[in-house]
């Protein structure tokens, strides 16, 4: 018998052992992800230059055209990832995003560059919902918000060394080739983005050599298991219900009602894009954003229709609603600034671009991962595995002390206080992150545990990096001044607390009703 207890024990080290192994492949996935998406903002200064693009339309690379296509292959994609292997499908997702971040090095055009950010973003919708999914396999509920802090922490690491590689690939190009003489008359910034492209593609087969993790666990209910082909049937199903024009066909299917449903529906997104470009022009974000808006509609009609289960857990619960509404805001904020703020720098304080990437990246890359574990980690301790109010309370708390430093660093004109305030920032910021997706994973049952969770990365992705890069960027064009078009961005900080605390009341309501059955 105590031979038994002690093989037992083994073995349960022995996958403990594996799961944080895993962990530490998933965190490099991560950070290789945000390095591809984060590199436009180090190179802005040269590309806006190359490319004779505004602040608008750099926005619009950095976040629409990136962001639009991320939230609406998330959505099947994180289905489909309820019923494949989530190795399978995360290591194709790394190929294409990688192969797509190389190409977008052979761009000329403002065109160009906005196609292969789409295809960056449909690949990258892979790796929020598998990662989190598989995460909530390898460890039990307590740790849960941990290891998923852990993970994110590559946001802020891979969004740090991304503007240090991409000033030293570019500076070290430029300098080569002097002379004009690059290979296909490459510029730096073409060769920063190759450069970084092709290691993706490796790191996709290590990630094919994971285990994949028994789905539900640590779950008293599992899951069923889906053969594979039918879990693709599922997703191409699943386009339907979410992708324009496959929305009108799906539509269709279920009747002449809901056809006109979703036909006005498009008609509506028509109607306010058609309206939002003559008074603000630039045709292609509101094109990007009504597809978006369309699809989002379409996408719950269907869930309301054919999976009525899903659809009161993402769409009727004010809890998930709040934390996907509210961390959404919050993100635009943190986008706009990740998108603008090494431009920021260099514009206001007349700091160069290889003591931005040392200085502020390195600051913004430690404040994010350390505030990200801390927040997840301290969600995990005053919540334990119940008391998931109490995570939405440092969600809360950690937002609205951010609001201090970020303050700071726009109201001052000097530099040292500036880049003091850039470590602060970021860790309050990024501390939401940690609490907010602990308790999105753990109020919702694991079945649907990847779709919720694409769903949350679509409040973060059409609210925040569809929106925030975009409006901070429109609203320093329109004024003639960075500093302005940010500070104006925290007007958004009222809302997203108000919609978290409709989440804290409701995760209040579920503690006090389980504690009554």
């Amino acid at each position: 018998m105590g031979e038994d207890k002690g093989a037992g024990a083994a073995e349960i080290a022995k996958a403990d052992r594996y799961s944080w192994y895993a962990l530490g492949v998933l965190v490099l996935v991560c950070v290789l992800n945000f390095v591809d998406r984060q590199l436009l903002t180090i190179l802005a200064v040269d590309i806006k230059r190359d490319l004779a693009i505004t602040d608008s339309e750099f926005g619009f690379l950095y976040g629409t055209a990136f962001g639009v296509f991320y939230a609406l292959f998330g959505i099947p994609l994180g289905k489909l990832a309820d019923r494949y292997a989530r190795t399978r499908l995360l290591s194709l997702g790394l190929a294409l995003w990688s192969g797509m971040t190389a190409l977008s090095g052979l761009s000329r055009s403002f065109v160009q560059l906005g196609a292969a950010r789409i295809g960056v973003g449909v690949g990258e919708a892979t790796a929020g919902p598998c990662a989190y999914s598989m995460l909530s396999d390898y460890f039990p509920p307590r740790r849960r918000a941990t290891a998923i802090a852990i993970y994110s922490a590559g946001i802020y690491l891979g969004g740090g060394v991304s503007l240090f590689i991409g000033t030293s690939i570019a500076n070290a190009w430029n300098k080569a080739f002097a002379g004009g003489t690059a290979p296909l008359g490459l510029a730096g910034w073409q060769a920063a983005f190759i450069a970084v492209g092709m290691p993706g593609l490796l790191l996709a087969m290590w990630v094919r050599s994971l285990r994949e993790p028994i789905r539900g666990r640590f779950e008293t209910v599992r899951p069923a298991d889906v053969a594979p082909s039918e879990a693709w049937k599922g997703f191409v199903r699943d386009l339907g219900t979410i992708v324009p024009p496959f929305t009108i066909f799906a539509a269709a299917r279920r009747g002449s009602r809901a056809l006109l449903v979703n036909l006005a529906g498009m008609a509506v997104a028509a109607a306010i894009g058609a309206l939002l470009t003559i008074w603000l022009g630039d045709v292609v974000q509101w094109i990007a954003l009504g597809i978006g808006g369309y699809a989002i509609f379409s996408w719950a009609c269907s869930l309301r229709h054919e999976d009525r289960a899903a659809f009161d857990v993402i769409w009727a619960s004010p809890s998930v609603v709040g934390l996907n509404v509210g961390y959404g805001l919050i993100s635009a904020v943190s986008y706009a600034s990740s998108a603008f703020g090494p431009l920021y720098a260099m514009q206001s304080f007349g700091i160069s671009a290889g003591k931005v990437a040392l200085v502020v990246g390195g600051s913004g890359a430690a404040g994010g991962a350390l505030g990200v574990i801390a927040g997840g980690a301290l969600g995990d301790r005053v919540a334990g595995a119940t008391q998931h109010s109490r995570r939405v309370l440092v969600v809360i708390i950690s937002t609205i002390l951010s609001t201090i430093p970020f303050a700071a660093m726009l109201v001052t004109n000097s530099p040292t206080v500036f880049l003091l305030s850039v470590f602060p920032t970021w860790f309050l910021l990024s501390a939401g992150l940690g609490s907010a997706s602990g308790t999105m994973v753990n109020i919702v049952p694991s079945s649907m545990r990847a779709t919720a969770t694409a769903a949350f990365f679509l409040g973060a992705t059409v609210l925040g990096l569809a929106l925030g890069p975009y409006a901070a960027g429109r609203l320093s064009t329109a004024f003639g001044s960075l500093r302005l078009g940010l500070g104006l961005m925290m007007a958004l900080f009222p809302i997203a607390l108000a919609v978290l605390y409709m989440a804290w009341k409701d995760c209040l309501r579920r503690e006090a009703n389980a504690i009554r059955a």
